[in-house]
């Protein structure tokens, strides 16, 4: 082949139906794949209302690609090659784009985007198929062609495309909000994380650790989901809240039946207040109705009543498979399975209450001075940026 795929053509997603939002959504897609692509120094940027453009200047364009693939606000790319809007040129670049010396079968798709180019889309397609039919043993199929070209033409060049990638969809990471995500060692957290960035919003993690009764390996298991998942944002911010005093006093102060309903009203407090320090506007979970006891909507309904934030729950209507399903397809699947285990699981009853009654909350919590340990939980956190790479991670003082 003549010809080298010498830029990246991105269509967005669903930002492209929010009017007069469009622009600083399309700003914040530019900014998400800059720091995406940031390892890849030749590259060159370039937006426009309906495309952006990533001149590959010798980069790997695959391994551009695979990156591309998790960020969020892309519907499709393709790699492209740019050459002069003139017939003549547009024919020529088809041809040797393509490796003509194995029969197969193909379509032609044009479109004219700007409209004072003088030879109309059915038009072109019809002069590019018929040089390809010309000089090679290849054969047009509408309906089901090994290979469609795509030629899209605008007034200052036009584009020549062979192959449409399937992007993550979504809005841009960032330009919904922020919120503050339990995350847990199970698999639900993790799919849950991903769903809230794939909604546009950056996300934070609290995890809650309980030594000696969580280990070292179950806390390193999150921090490996966390990395796992930072390659949608770019990376986590992972605030580790240690929970051993709170949950001893839990235990202490209240039955057995409703421990598993006052931690979780413990952890939302927490939550809370650390999203008021990040400036965050939600709290998310991974719960899912009827799971276990403490996702019930009478428990959900008392662990709620301790804080005004919105409380998110991007799994609460899919069942276990469903939920398994797409850990998978994230690759969070292997890592959640492993056995060890988080403060919830250890600490699990054997006859949790499914119906917590508020009052009984307050009775329990009334015995103890639980205001002055989830603040002590809040100011004792330790805060760790995580990475997609393995390597890059490191603890801030951010309180």
């Amino acid at each position: 082949m003549a010809y080298q795929y010498d830029h990246i053509l991105i269509r967005y997603g669903e930002l492209s139906l929010k009017g007069k939002n469009r622009n600083s959504f399309i700003k914040q897609l530019l900014s998400n794949v800059k720091k995406a692509l940031k390892g890849f120094e030749g590259l060159e940027y370039e937006k426009s209302h309906d495309r952006m453009y990533i001149y590959l200047h010798g980069e790997n364009a695959d391994e551009v690609c695979e990156i591309l693939k998790k960020v969020f606000g892309i519907s499709s790319f393709s790699l492209a090659i740019k050459t002069k809007p003139d017939m003549d040129a547009i024919i020529q670049a088809c041809k040797e784009s393509l490796d003509l010396s194995h029969p197969k079968t193909f379509k032609v798709a044009a479109r004219r985007n700007d409209k004072t180019f003088p030879i109309i889309s059915d038009q072109i397609n019809r002069l590019v198929a018929t040089e390809i039919l010309k000089n090679s043993d290849w054969k047009v199929d509408v309906k089901h062609p090994d290979t469609k070209i795509v030629v899209e033409v605008h007034a200052d060049a036009a584009y020549i495309m062979t192959d449409r990638i399937p992007g993550a969809g979504g809005y841009p990471v960032g330009v919904g909000g922020k919120a503050i995500v339990l995350l847990s060692g199970g698999i639900d957290s993790p799919v849950a994380s991903y769903l809230m960035m794939k909604r546009g919003v950056h996300i934070e993690c609290i995890h809650f650790a309980a030594p000696p009764y969580t280990s070292q390996n179950a806390q390193d298991k999150v921090m490996e989901l966390a990395r796992l998942i930072s390659c949608y944002q770019g990376d986590i911010l992972v605030h580790v809240i240690p929970f051993t005093d709170l949950q001893l006093a839990i235990y202490q102060n209240a039955d057995e039946s409703y421990a598993i309903t006052l931690m979780r009203r413990m952890m939302m407090r927490v939550a809370t207040k650390m999203a008021e320090k990040r400036h965050a506007q939600a709290i998310a979970t991974g719960e899912s109705i009827g799971q276990v006891a403490s996702q019930t909507l009478e428990s959900m309904e008392a662990i709620n009543a301790v804080t005004n934030k919105p409380i998110i729950r991007p799994v609460v209507c899919m069942d276990k498979v469903e939920i398994i399903d797409l850990s998978k397809k994230i690759h969070t699947y292997d890592t959640s399975i492993l056995p060890y285990e988080d403060c919830c699981t250890i600490f699990t009853p054997k006859n949790p209450v499914t119906k917590p009654k508020i009052e009984r909350c307050l009775r329990y919590e009334a015995r103890f001075d639980y205001e002055k340990l989830v603040d002590r939980c809040v100011e004792d956190a330790v805060s760790v940026w995580v990475h997609p790479t393995t390597d890059q991670s490191e603890e801030e003082d951010l309180f």
